[in-house]
C-alpha cells in the first residue's frame, strides 16, 4: 500500500495517507486506457452531418430530353448524382459514433490512470483547497509552488470559486471527484486532489 504525503497549499506537509492498493496500486493497462479514451471521445462526438440524397435535393423529375438520338448518356431526371447539383451517393446523415464499455473495464481503465500517476510520482495530496476569492494568479500561484506545468485538479465536490479562478487556465483542469475519468487523467501531467476526494474516489471505485 503506498503511503503519499500531505501538504497544504503552501507546500507544507502537514501529514502523510496511505493510498489503496485496489485504486492506486493496480496494474496499468493500455489496451483499457485505450478503449476508454476511445470510447469518451466517440461519445462526445455530435454526429450532426448531413448531406442530401437524390431523393431531397431540389430540381425537378421531369426527363430532361429524350431517351435516345441525342448522342448524350441518357438521364432520368437532373437529380442525379453524376450531375451537378444532384443529390450525394451513400453521404454521410446523422448518427451517433458512441458505442457500449463494459462498466468493470470502464472501472478498470480509471484505477490503470490513477495507478499510472503514483507510479510516475505526478501524485499530489492537499489537505484541502479553498480560495478565499475568485482570482486566477492564486491558481498559478498554487501551481508554481509544486512546480507544476499543467495539472488536473480534483476536489471532493464542486467548487465555484476554485472552477471559476482556474476557466481561463488553458493548463488546468478542475473537476468533482465523481466527474474524474480517464482522458482527462491522461490528458493532464499531473494530478492534484485533496484528501477528501482521494477518500471518495477510493470509495467510488470499490476500495477499502
Amino acid at each position: 500500500m503506498p503511503t503519499i504525503d500531505v501538504h497544504n497549499t503552501a507546500r507544507e506537509k502537514v501529514s502523510s495517507v496511505d493510498l489503496d492498493d485496489a485504486v492506486f496500486g493496480g496494474e496499468v493497462k493500455e489496451h483499457l486506457l485505450y478503449a476508454a479514451v476511445r470510447y469518451q471521445l466517440a461519445a462526445r462526438r455530435a454526429g450532426t452531418h448531413k448531406v442530401k440524397g437524390r431523393a431531397e435535393v431540389s430540381g425537378s423529375g421531369k426527363k430532361p430530353f429524350r431517351q435516345k438520338g441525342t448522342g448524350s448518356a441518357r438521364a432520368g431526371h437532373k437529380r442525379s448524382p453524376i450531375w451537378r447539383g444532384g443529390g450525394a451517393v451513400f453521404g454521410p446523415t446523422p448518427r451517433s459514433y458512441a458505442f457500449k464499455l463494459n462498466k468493470k473495464v470502464r472501472k478498470a481503465a480509471l484505477v490503470s490512470a490513477l495507478s499510472r500517476r503514483v507510479e510516475e510520482s505526478k501524485l499530489v495530496v492537499l489537505d484541502k483547497l479553498e480560495l478565499p476569492e475568485i482570482k486566477t494568479k492564486q491558481v498559478v500561484d498554487l501551481l508554481g509552488r509544486f512546480e507544476l506545468s499543467d495539472a488536473l485538479v480534483v476536489l471532493d465536490g464542486r467548487d465555484e470559486t476554485v472552477l471559476r479562478s482556474a476557466r481561463n487556465l488553458s493548463n488546468v483542469t478542475v473537476l468533482p471527484s465523481d466527474g474524474l475519468n480517464v482522458y482527462d487523467l491522461l490528458h493532464r501531467q499531473n494530478l492534484v486532489m485533496t484528501e477528501a476526494a482521494v477518500k471518495a474516489v477510493t470509495a467510488r471505485l470499490g476500495g477499502n
